[in-house]
């Protein structure tokens, strides 16, 4: 061979392998756990190794040929097409529902017959006959030839049934374009099997150029697979926001089965006590129903409960492509202290900050509620306004703590003496009212009013003995001293002034009472 010849064979199959080698490096270097990215790697490494068989055979006497083509050509071509129906039937993720036993065992049934053809030197495979123009090393084309070039054609065009069945069941346009160019892959090498395979090239181009259809083939699988990984979940350029993200993201997969959650997400389930594959149970059924059939999700207000742990959470979820297989992208929002917030600003704008009682605001609304109520059921209503006297002194000798601890404790000495019979709210100050529904006479509001002070007066005597605290009462009923609220009010509010000015436990005319 002389120098001109050794660089042709560098160009034809040199370059070729040096190419493939990349390939299958670049390919198994993306991600080396991968099923899919170790298959392509090595099905460009399998090609690498016919290019190199041909780059072998194409130097040596020609008396090797039928040896290196049995015993190293025919073994590694019995590999490949495991190696790729094992790649489609998991890149489009039809192996889900195949029996274990079966997958992936049953692509490579062949590599058992290329082993032994291996270990019996080439002798289970026919020998061809080879011819030799100028320096390359030609096979007879013979029927034995063209069996084996149509057999490798028919398991091309197979390849097009997983990706055909893929295609009609892909939900996503993205995914419908990954499968059309494997298609279109497929195509062109049966094209190319059948353009290099079926016509003698004679001292025009180099032997067995059909091997040249896996250049293409292994070009076309690298592309699609760079864009598969572009549109894949763990791309690393969103990586970092995933992982950054304050809101709980996890991806699941129809089975509810969480395949990956963010710090956020781990934080959550911690905070519920609860592990990852227990969340999908503690969903409700309609958000369930909804995750299930890929509806859109946006804003969709839940709540989660474990033992004594609750969070409110805000759901949003789209559905992704991972591993080529539709997953959903579920992103929780904790929203549990915004309710709260949101639940105590509400509660503020009708209630006292201090006491927690209703304020002159929703009082107004119960009381007119309360007294349409009577009205209609021919009831009377009973209104008291009360006024602790000497607060201020209070607050002057102890400070504003103690009597704000008094205030406290009058609301609850209020609150419990009234209990389901009416309502109570503070007014402002040191002054609250409340109402009974449906008290008959007289003496039943005044054994009331009496029991209210001796419990008031009890709790004055343990804790502020030299201070003269008391209650003065006015009271005011409907519909006799009025039908709306201003006016039971204002007749409510004379009779405690004047019970105010009145000697010690008398009674005003307008019914005001002074402890």
């Amino acid at each position: 061979m002389d120098l001109n010849e050794a660089l042709l064979l560098l160009l034809t199959h040199g370059l070729p392998i040096l190419f493939l080698t990349y390939m299958a490096a670049d390919l198994l270097l993306r991600n080396k756990r991968k099923t899919e990215h170790i298959l392509l790697s090595l099905i460009a490494f399998c090609f690498l190794l016919l290019f190199a068989e041909e780059f072998v055979r194409n130097q040596v006497s020609i008396e090797y040929s039928p040896l290196l083509s049995s015993l190293w050509l025919i073994s590694v071509g019995l590999i490949i097409p495991g190696l790729c129906f094992h790649f489609l039937i998991k890149f489009t993720g039809l192996h889900t529902n195949w029996p274990r036993f079966l997958y992936p065992y049953i692509f490579y049934v062949p590599l058992i017959f290329g082993i032994l053809n291996i270990f019996t030197g080439g002798k289970l495979v026919s020998t061809q006959d080879f011819f030799e123009v100028g320096m390359w090393k030609y096979p007879i084309y013979n029927e034995s030839y063209y069996i084996a070039i149509t057999v490798g054609t028919i398991i091309d065009i197979l390849y097009l049934i997983p990706l055909l069945i893929a295609k009609s069941k892909a939900k996503m346009e993205e995914q419908r374009a990954i499968y059309q160019q494997l298609i279109v892959a497929v195509y062109v090498a049966i094209i190319l099997n059948i353009v290099l395979g079926y016509f003698p090239y004679e001292n025009m181009l180099p032997p067995n150029l059909f091997i040249y259809a896996g250049i293409v083939w292994c070009y076309f699988l690298r592309r699609i697979m760079k864009q598969h990984d572009f549109l894949n979940l763990y791309d690393k350029r969103y990586e970092k926001l995933f992982r950054l993200n304050p809101d709980a993201i996890l991806l699941l997969d129809f089975k509810g089965i969480i395949h990956d959650a963010n710090p956020a997400a781990t934080k959550l389930l911690d905070n519920l006590n609860l592990r990852q594959e227990q969340l999908f149970a503690l969903l409700d059924d309609m958000l369930k129903e909804q995750l299930l059939t890929e509806k859109e999700i946006k804003d969709y207000a839940l709540s989660i409960s474990n033992n004594d742990v609750q969070f409110l959470l805000l759901v949003n979820a789209d559905y992704i492509l991972v591993d080529n297989q539709m997953h959903i992208l579920l992103i929780l929002q904790d929203v549990t202290l915004q309710k709260q917030y949101q639940r105590e600003i509400e509660f503020l704008a009708y209630h006292d900050t201090l006491t927690r009682l209703p304020n002159r605001r929703l009082f107004n609304i119960q009381l007119e509620a309360a007294m349409e109520t009577c009205r209609n059921e021919q009831q009377t209503l009973t209104l008291l306004l009360i006024d602790i006297d000497s607060f201020k002194s209070l607050n002057d000798t102890y400070g504003h703590q103690v009597g704000d601890e008094l205030l406290q404790v009058t609301a609850q000495i209020l609150q419990d003496a009234v209990k389901d019979t009416g309502d109570v709210a503070r007014l402002g100050g040191d002054e609250f009212v409340l109402f009974l529904r449906d008290v008959h006479s007289k003496q039943l509001t005044n054994q009331f009013i009496e029991q209210l002070q001796s419990t008031f007066s009890q709790h004055i005597t343990t804790t502020h003995p030299d201070l003269p605290i008391s209650l003065s009462v006015g009271i005011s009923q409907f519909p006799e001293d009025g039908e709306d609220g201003q006016t039971l009010m204002h007749h409510a509010d004379q009779a405690m002034y004047a019970a105010k000015r009145s000697f010690k436990f008398g009674v005003s005319s307008k019914r005001g009472i002074h402890e």
